[in-house]
């Protein structure tokens, strides 16, 4: 018997895959092994669970039991594909925010040192020139380890990964050693899966074992990062942003706001600029720079080659009027600033504002929502961040999925508010709720003006909304210029400033 393929997707066998029937939410996987067979499986992996529901079948192929088929898998698979994540140089990202940006920052800073690289995470996969749109941030070990053998075909020589806590608690990235690996940061989120703030961080830490990787770059800007120092397995490097923070490398922002930024350690000093707004987006460069000197590239190089702008999609993506080329020049200046970001937790919510709070000499206006059958905890947070740091909050829908949409709304709602009565401050008509989140969207671009700027957040990259279980197209940004343009198109005054200055002026002194 000759395994050429593994696959959990009875549907998605060729002749010589391994079957992996492994149990589900609802349904065992074994049910399926009939039709694996049928379809050409060279043999079964699967449990005990499994076992007893074959028992009565007389299959024509091996049948492999273990206890815990998941946590098999992973070497299972690593071995039928020929270990070929160990002739890649391999980067792994993790931590509550920063993992995109970070591996977008460093795939684009490989490409131009003259790697071919593959990048795996929550908006695509890409093997060279190629991309494919991405289901989950961190596929099944028997995907992962398929991918990491087509890389190496089409002569990839470093893939960078987000390596998220579900794919480490659930053996995803099992049978893969990271060459060097980096922790963002640790704040509220996926406490559905995790029950608790210590079993997130476990999840995260076990990243940094030997098992697991070689090496490691830390940001100890909050408790857990400087906590993963103590604890990691591995060695590491250490990075902050924070002044009162003891690390190996500390950033230096060059003037406040700037891009520009010095990051200083004891064996040297790089000048870097961030291609994108924001304290924390400096820390995912610093990041970023940090593993390409753990991966051997001189400093000069890493300076030059993190200069240029990833775009990394959804994540503080600017609507720019230059892309509204049937709108007259002079109704294109009045545009506000327009951007999308995928922040979704407190933490994130309260970066994103702070940032673009730099660029914004007038009224910074945020349209947000949280999804549905997730951390339910961290709404009210959400929204206390978003009244915190903007002048005006729209409050929406996001992925309601399965939950009533109206208490998730609620529960944002509920945080804003406290937040305005804590610092004595009226939410009447600073704080608003629209479930439509398109209709969300064209109230925000209503109220805005020159100097003013428009956030949409939550959904970033994504190009669906899932509301009881249908997934209905719907892009942030197709929604946010489409709003802009008919905002131009009218040629009138907008509704904020059509209220006078004195309106204006109060809702600007009482939100800072």
């Amino acid at each position: 018997m000759v395994v050429t393929g593994v696959t959990l997707d009875s549907r998605a066998i060729r002749p010589g895959d391994l079957y992996a029937a492994l149990p589900g939410a609802n349904v065992h996987g074994a049910s399926f092994v009939a039709m694996a067979v049928g379809n050409g499986a060279a043999a079964v992996l699967t449990d005990p669970a499994g076992a007893s529901l074959l028992a009565l079948s007389e299959l024509p192929v091996p049948v492999l039991v273990v206890p815990d088929p998941r946590a098999s898998l992973g070497p299972v698979a690593a071995l039928v594909y020929g270990h070929a994540s160990e002739q890649l140089t391999m980067l792994g990202i993790t931590g509550t925010n920063g993992k995109t940006t970070t591996a977008y920052l460093l795939d684009s800073a490989l490409r131009a040192l003259g790697h071919v690289t593959g990048l795996i995470g929550t908006v695509e996969t890409r093997i060279g020139e190629d991309r494919i749109k991405s289901v989950r941030t961190t596929p099944e070990s028997a995907d992962l380890h398929a991918l990491f053998a087509v890389m190496l075909e089409r002569g990839v020589d470093t893939c960078t990964m987000e390596v998220s806590s579900h794919a480490l608690a659930l053996h995803r990235v099992d049978g893969v050693r990271y060459d060097i690996v980096a922790f963002t940061n640790l704040s509220q989120d996926h406490l559905d899966f995790h029950g608790s703030m210590e079993s997130y961080y476990l999840a995260k830490a076990s990243l940094f074992t030997p098992e697991r990787a070689l090496r490691g770059v830390v940001c100890v800007d909050d408790e857990w990062g400087q906590r993963l120092t103590r604890d990691s397995g591995v060695p590491v490097v250490s990075v902050s942003s924070r002044q009162d923070r003891r690390a190996d490398w500390q950033i230096r922002a060059v003037g406040q706001g700037a891009s520009e930024f010095d990051l200083i350690g004891d064996s040297g000093e790089l000048s870097l600029r961030s291609a994108l707004p924001g304290d924390f987006n400096r820390v995912n460069t610093a990041v970023a720079a940090l593993m390409l000197m753990a991966a051997g590239h001189a400093n000069d190089a890493i300076e030059t080659a993190l200069a240029t702008d990833p775009h990394v999609p959804g994540r503080m993506e600017r609507v720019l009027g230059e892309d509204f080329p049937s709108i007259e020049h002079a109704s294109r200046s009045r545009m506000p600033l327009a951007v999308v970001d995928f922040a979704h937790t407190p933490d994130a919510v309260a970066a994103a504002l702070k940032a673009l709070r730099h660029n914004t000499s007038g009224l910074l206006i945020v349209v947000l929502g949280a999804g549905g059958d997730r951390d339910a905890g961290k709404r009210d947070a959400m929204g206390a961040a978003a009244a915190a740091h903007a002048d005006i909050v729209f409050v929406t829908d996001d992925n309601p999925r399965s939950e009533n949409p109206g208490e998730i709304r609620a529960a944002l709602m509920r945080g804003a508010i406290a937040q305005d009565q804590s610092a004595d401050r009226p939410s009447e008509g600073r704080i608003r709720e629209i479930g439509d989140r398109a209709a969300a969207i064209r109230a925000g671009v209503a109220v805005a003006g020159v100097g003013d700027t428009v956030v949409v957040l939550g959904k970033g990259h994504e190009s669906g909304q899932e509301i009881a279980g249908v997934v209905h197209p719907f892009d942030d940004r197709v929604e946010l210029r489409a709003a802009l343009v008919d905002h131009a198109s009218s040629n009138k005054p907008s509704a904020g400033h059509e209220r006078g200055s004195t309106s204006s002026d109060v809702i600007r002194g009482e939100a800072r």
